[in-house]
């Protein structure tokens, strides 16, 4: 039986090499203000695209409550109609959260705390990414470190999405090897959440196999080729994709996990999550083996007619080896983290939408079999 869901995805989507170009016609002439790092305004097509307008340049690194104010202080002084977040999943971030707080005059800290009901927007967003991996273009999350609580915090909703997402795989062509895989084990993980959590539906299952097609075809050659433009387009293609199954479900312990790797040692998001990513859905391939073994095939996985969802988990471990992922031990975790690791993963609500009900005992285990890997 089919049971009933709800969806909703209005984010108008250019996709193709050198729809950044198109921009200028998104913002129609509006009053704008872009939001972008400055590596990212180094790429001749993004320079291109926003000559002449107004920047707020964030320094690299993921948005905190002091940095959205900052952000949201510009955007209150400039009055834009339109806000422009171009570059990776942080600055479309803060660009969502600045937005936020600009147009209702309370702190980040009030939404995180969901004190604050959050109100139609007036300013547009559009989101141009220069990674493959976050689907922040698409998704209604915003992401925020607390320095403070040493904690990973979000706020999410539907009016939070841009009106406008242009995906150029040509943005992606200069990002070196190590933050492309990063933010493609990102990719591949909210994919095969988007397959497996226990809110998706059929339409997240569609899109997140779909995805996990095309991250598959573009993840291995995207890092050993950076200038391969084909496979720049799968894994742009894959990403997008990931993200609107995301949005149409949510992602799994492979997220709660890695946000308390992430808030404890203060590594890159993708990173976080890939370093679990097989050894999560070994945890939850009991209650849904169905599902992984067409993940499995989308993946390309050759059948061994086992039928338990096993060659998922073991395409997954093949990809993250291919593209050089380094181990849990490897990214600087130790034995004297795992007690705050799995204490901040139990608070954590990506562990609560997962196809079966996640204890400590399961988090400790996962964390475990993360410790214990080799990819040699």
């Amino acid at each position: 039986m089919i049971e009933p869901f709800n969806a909703q995805l209005p984010v108008r989507i250019r996709f193709g090499p050198g729809v950044v170009g198109g921009l200028a016609e998104v913002i129609g002439g509006r009053p704008a203000l872009v939001v972008s790092e400055p590596p990212v305004l180094a790429i001749d097509a993004v320079a291109a695209a926003v000559a002449g307008l107004p920047l707020y340049q964030k320094q690299p690194g993921e948005p905190t409550p002091e940095l959205v104010a900052d952000a949201a202080a510009r955007v209150a002084d400039d009055r834009p109609q339109v806000l422009v977040a171009v570059g990776g999943g942080s600055a479309i971030d803060l660009a969502k959260a600045a937005r936020l707080v600009a147009g209702q005059g309370r702190p980040i800290e009030a939404f995180l705390a969901g004190e604050a009901a959050i109100a139609v927007p007036s300013v547009d967003l559009v989101a141009v990414p220069t990674t493959s991996g976050t689907g922040s273009e698409v998704s209604g999350g915003s992401v925020v470190v607390d320095p403070v609580l040493g904690r990973k915090l979000g706020v999410a909703h539907p009016l939070m999405r841009a009106q406008d997402a242009l995906v150029d795989p040509l943005l992606t062509l200069a990002l070196p090897p190590e933050p492309t895989a990063y933010t493609g084990a990102d990719a591949l993980a909210q994919a095969i959440g988007g397959a497996i959590v226990s809110n998706g539906n059929p339409m997240s299952l569609a899109v997140g196999l779909e995805a996990c097609r095309h991250v598959a075809a573009g993840l291995e050659r995207s890092v050993a080729d950076g200038s391969d433009v084909d496979a720049r387009t799968e894994l742009s293609l894959g990403s997008l994709m990931a993200g609107l199954a995301m949005n149409l479900s949510d992602s799994g312990a492979d997220h709660a996990l890695g946000h308390a790797i992430g808030s404890t040692l203060g590594l890159p998001h993708g990173l976080t999550v890939g370093l679990v990513l097989a050894e999560t859905l070994e945890v939850n391939r009991p209650a849904c083996a169905g599902r992984l073994e067409r993940v499995a095939d989308a993946l390309g996985e050759p059948d061994d007619s086992s039928g338990d969802g096993s060659r998922a988990v073991r395409a997954v471990r093949r990809l993250l080896a291919a593209i050089g992922l380094p181990t849990l031990r490897e990214a600087g975790v130790r034995e004297g983290h795992i007690d705050r690791l799995v204490e901040l993963s139990l608070a954590d609500y990506c562990l609560t939408v997962n196809p079966r009900t996640w204890t400590e005992r399961d988090v400790r285990a996962a964390y475990a079999a993360a410790m214990a890997l080799d990819r040699r």
